[in-house]
């Protein structure tokens, strides 16, 4: 590996989706080694680009304990997360390519990839970054006009025209689109994997899946682990997941794939070789249950409730087709649970009273839902999540 010298700076790497996003890697190679810069993927015409630039100084140099000789940073992944706030998790090599180890250990071993979601995320860049390390060459979906069937199954065909295995890593927004589509549905099951994450899926959009031969695996993770390092509630080999107790409880993280830490700030978040998430979780049969985010969490007339407990008994409805719950301000209860529900059929919406006793069967009286309502779709923020300060602003304003 070539010598890191002192001083070594952070550069921004713009890179856009898409064919166009191949192009970088000849830098995003010279990174792997540790020649030239720490590259900070950013998207060139981002709302939020020139914004990560001077808050995660492109142009000065990492500071002592970002770097390291032996261990140079790679990349600089940015992300807003929840709080808008930006923040740097620095990815050295050993974690991008312990990751990608992993993951070719979890599955078939290495293969031909297609990229089909934004390069400047964590998900998107490390389907690049396995394909280098590898030996591979990836492939992407055009989405120049947008994410559409048509262009993934015209990606799809340039990869199975390689050597197999073949994988690519999809969000549960894209994997809906396409599975109702029969030619990329066709496409679909030629892969040997599909990498789902970035957001819940619907428990009926994963059966659904699993009915048509579709081959998912369930990934969790974040920019501070380099990707997903969970596999469908499994963790990959030399990963540790800790909950804390009593369950369900905030989940650690443990293992080679862990970020250096953020750029420009100390963070009790990261501790020796480990990552304290944000997130909330149980292990039932051994296996991750990821039941969502700690300031997810909405406590009603006292009780908590993860807001996932009520959306899979919304999705599960054939008449949602999508859902998010929040928390809003309540006098009496403190919060109350409200739904934003995407319907499957808009001109004949499912009864709100049969929604509410849906979720009420199974999840408790509490996690049922005093306020829903229907909206065209959801507000979305990077790779398929679900943007839920957006999604709270919209109900309590109904």
């Amino acid at each position: 590996m070539v010598g890191v010298s002192p001083g070594r700076v952070v550069e921004a790497l713009p890179i856009r989706p898409g064919n166009e996003a191949l192009e970088a890697l000849p830098a995003l190679s010279r990174a792997l080694e540790g020649d030239g810069p720490a590259l900070l993927p950013v998207a060139p015409d981002g709302e939020n680009a020139r914004e990560l630039r001077t808050a995660l100084g492109v142009g000065e140099p990492l500071l002592a304990h970002e770097d390291d000789t032996m261990d140079p940073t790679s990349v600089v992944i940015g992300t807003s997360g929840s709080t808008g706030v930006p923040k740097g998790v620095l990815l050295p090599n050993s974690a991008l390519r312990a990751s990608a180890e992993a993951t070719e250990e979890r599955l078939d071993g290495p293969g031909t990839w297609l990229l089909a979601l934004p390069p400047h995320h964590v998900a998107g860049l490390q389907v690049l970054m396995r394909a280098l390390i590898s030996g591979t060459e990836p492939c992407a979906v055009d989405v120049r006009d947008g994410f559409r069937p048509d262009a993934f199954v015209e990606a799809a065909t340039e990869v199975f025209a390689t050597w197999g295995p073949y994988y690519t890593s999809l969000v549960p927004t894209q994997l809906a689109r396409l599975i109702d589509d029969p030619d990329s549905l066709r496409a679909l099951r030629q892969f040997d994997a599909i990498l789902l994450g970035g957001a819940a899926a619907p428990q009926r959009l994963l059966q659904r899946a699993q009915d048509e031969g579709v081959p998912i695996v369930r990934t969790y993770g974040m920019s501070e682990t380099a990707g997903g390092c969970v596999y469908d509630g499994m963790p990959l080999d030399g990963v540790r997941v800790a909950v804390e107790p009593p369950e369900p409880g905030r989940i650690h993280l443990y293992g080679p794939m862990v970020a250096r830490g953020y750029r420009y700030a100390d963070s009790e978040a990261f501790s020796d070789f480990g990552f304290r998430t944000d997130d909330v979780g149980q292990v039932r049969d051994r296996r991750l249950e990821v039941l969502g985010r700690v300031d997810d969490m909405i406590v009603t007339g006292g009780v908590n409730v993860a807001p996932v407990q009520a959306e899979r008994p919304l999705t599960d409805h054939p008449g949602v087709r999508e859902a998010c719950v929040v928390g809003l301000d309540d006098p009496e209860w403190g919060q109350i649970v409200a739904a934003a529900v995407v319907v499957s059929d808009p001109s004949a919406p499912p009864d709100t009273a049969e929604l509410r006793e849906a979720v009420r069967s199974r999840a408790g009286a509490e996690a049922a839902p005093k306020r829903i309502v229907a909206v065209e779709e959801l507000p979305l923020r990077g790779p398929g999540k679900v943007d839920r300060a957006a999604v709270r602003d919209l109900l309590g304003r109904q």
